[in-house]
């Protein structure tokens, strides 16, 4: 008897407590729970470290246009005529892929409807039926004209241009347009050193693309093995500097020699850009050296 009473009696008094009636209790608890809450800390910001040059002084380069900046804290350490408008050649792939990627999955089959293609090619052959990730490698490694026209065609050319329009504006590229997936040269077709490293930067988010600009030589295959493409890195830094990490070349004789590079040194990572070159690589292998020499970082934490 007396444990019941115990019982009824702890049952009763826990009830009146919380019970979310009119107790007092209760109201206390539910109107002042900053009393019982943890303090929070501030948030800290956190910053990496800051790029910033040894001494004044750059480097010896032919291109027209240059931007070369520190790819985490996007803080450009080199730029020369930076948000000039460049015909950008075959460094239109950068926008070609990223839209191409977003469209189809790498084991997409996709029929090759256009023959006679003028520039680079990597030899597909009209009614060819090959992987979307083949025809990437045979886009970013080659820069196969074809391969990046296949991709438009397949999706709807005009549909596949607007996509590329709305990416650029996507990622800010406000001095950049294209009327073609190639690069070809038109008065429609402009990007500025800026643009192509607001590009460059999103391509290597993409941890699949980023491998795919990284390949030295490469062969792929239709999906019956009839048609074999070998495919070698137009970068020529690409396995010939430590660091270099490709991404995409470009050349017309109206655009000159362009090309953008992804570079790692001393555990830091670069984008450059060079457009409308002399000699692109003799440019870039100039900017490396610059960077290794005369780039350090200091941490403001």
């Amino acid at each position: 008897m007396r444990y019941r009473f115990y019982f009824l009696f702890t049952f009763f008094t826990f009830l009146f407590l919380f019970y979310p009636g009119d107790s007092y209790y209760f109201h206390f608890f539910a109107y002042n729970r900053a009393l019982f809450a943890k303090e929070e800390k501030p948030a800290i910001l956190k910053i990496g470290p800051v790029p910033f040059l040894k001494s004044q002084y750059y480097p010896s380069i032919t291109a027209q246009g240059v931007y070369v900046v520190d790819l985490p804290s996007f803080t450009p350490v080199f730029y020369l005529n930076p948000k000039a408008k460049f015909l950008p050649a075959s460094t239109t792939k950068i926008i070609t892929a990223l839209v191409a990627n977003s469209v189809f999955k790498p084991y997409d089959v996709l029929t090759v409807k256009t023959g006679n293609v003028d520039g680079q090619v990597m030899g597909l052959v009209p009614g060819e039926k090959i992987t979307a990730e083949n025809l990437m490698y045979g886009m970013l490694v080659y820069s196969g004209n074809d391969a990046a026209l296949a991709f438009a065609d397949n999706y709807g050319y005009d549909k596949f241009i607007k996509l590329m329009n709305e990416k650029a504006q996507e990622l800010k590229m406000t001095g950049s347009h294209f009327v073609n997936p190639v690069g070809y040269d038109s008065s429609g077709q402009y990007s500025t050193p800026f643009d192509l490293a607001l590009g460059a930067r999103e391509l290597l988010k993409n941890s699949y693309l980023s491998n795919i600009v990284s390949i030295k030589e490469i062969t792929v295959s239709d999906t019956n093995f009839k048609y074999f493409h070998h495919l070698t890195n137009v970068n020529q830094l690409l396995g010939e500097i430590q660091g270099v990490g490709g991404l995409k070349s470009g050349y017309t004789q109206d655009a000159g020699e362009n090309l953008v590079t992804f570079y790692k040194y001393a555990g830091h990572q670069f984008i450059l850009v060079v457009l409308k070159s002399t000699d692109r690589f003799a440019d870039t292998r100039n900017i490396i050296n610059w960077i290794d020499s005369n780039v350090d970082y200091f941490n403001p934490q």
